[in-house]
């Protein structure tokens, strides 16, 4: 490892396809309070909670299997005191030596959430003021100038972490972390005045063939070109975001499954209508879910992934609604 990579101001690990640890640099040891012989030769997932193992599966390996790469994972590892501590990783896969290898870079999260959990804090404390404001006047007034004092601190530490954190560093839209917490208020506001949504899921039919025949880079074109043509044709309250590689989502509040429907067959004519001069045409598929009571935010995602698979298998650029399944 290089010299300058061992005390780099940010976190280095290098696995094997496997998943085993190869290399690691002393930043990354000296955050976590290990040395470096309790972690090479050691599995990456034996630093995962359990519950970041579930996001490694289903996310970080299908992506850097797919396409030799991840960005912007939002992902928890446990220290030498089995506390667990939020990190921002990329990685990419390469071959050295006709050996598989996979480099993360970590940046460490935990001050940026710290501040956010202050904040939060601080504006529970406002509003419990706000209760009991003839008897907390003096109070309230000092909370005001801590939440000013927390949001310029919070400014300050966050001025490029923000974008990072809810934005797709290629397309420029909103990313999962966003779409999933969006998922979540909806469901909220769902469950307390039954106010509905449905949900999409695009996928970019033989995506895989614009790679091979065109290019990666030219790949990169037509994921940005596509996530600009949804940000200029969906409605202002509707929420778009990258899912991961060629797939995006759309929710659409106080949208029942007859409008989403016609929404996203109105969706699948503006993208095939579209000039892709980089690959002479494009079509998406699309699966439509709308939330029930019976929903989860995981059936309600599983439930849109099932439509787009039926889009997909009875001849690509449609949409399909889970209920034409049932």
């Amino acid at each position: 490892m290089d010299e300058r990579l061992k005390e780099a101001p940010c976190g280095f690990i290098s696995m094997n396809h496997e998943g085993f640890i190869t290399e690691v640099n002393q930043t990354f040891l000296h955050w976590m309070g290990y040395v470096e012989e309790e972690l090479v030769g050691k599995h990456f997932e034996s630093l995962l909670p359990i519950s970041n193992k579930l996001i490694f599966h289903s996310y970080f390996y299908p992506n850097i299997n797919l396409y030799g790469y991840v960005e912007e994972l939002f992902i928890s590892f446990r220290n030498s005191s089995n506390a667990s501590i939020p990190y921002l990783m990329n990685a990419r896969q390469y071959e050295r030596d006709g050996i598989e290898l996979i480099d993360c870079i970590l940046v460490q999260m935990k001050k940026r959430i710290d501040y956010e959990l202050e904040l939060r804090s601080t504006k529970r404390k406002m509003e419990e003021a706000y209760v009991e404001k003839n008897k907390a006047l003096a109070k309230l007034e000092q909370i005001y100038k801590e939440i000013e004092q927390k949001q310029a601190e919070l400014i300050a530490i966050n001025s490029g972490l923000i974008e990072i954190s809810y934005t797709d560093k290629l397309t420029g839209i909103k990313n999962r972390r966003f779409f999933q917490e969006k998922l979540e208020e909806h469901i909220d506001l769902y469950r307390k005045g039954g106010k509905s949504f449905s949900l999409f899921i695009l996928d970019i039919d033989y995506f895989k063939k614009v790679n091979d025949t065109y290019g990666h880079q030219i790949g990169d074109v037509v994921l940005v070109k596509l996530a600009k043509i949804l940000s200029n044709h969906v409605r202002s309250e509707d929420v778009a975001a990258r899912f991961g590689g060629e797939e995006f989502t759309i929710i659409l509040p106080n949208t029942n499954a007859i409008e989403a429907k016609h929404i996203a067959e109105k969706l699948n004519h503006v993208v095939e209508q579209a000039e892709w001069e980089e690959t002479g045409g494009l079509t998406v598929s699309i699966g439509i879910a709308t939330f029930t009571d019976q929903d989860t935010e995981a059936s309600i995602i599983l439930n849109a992934d099932q439509a787009l698979y039926a889009s997909k298998k009875n001849g690509r650029n449609r949409a399909t609604h889970f209920v034409e399944l049932t």
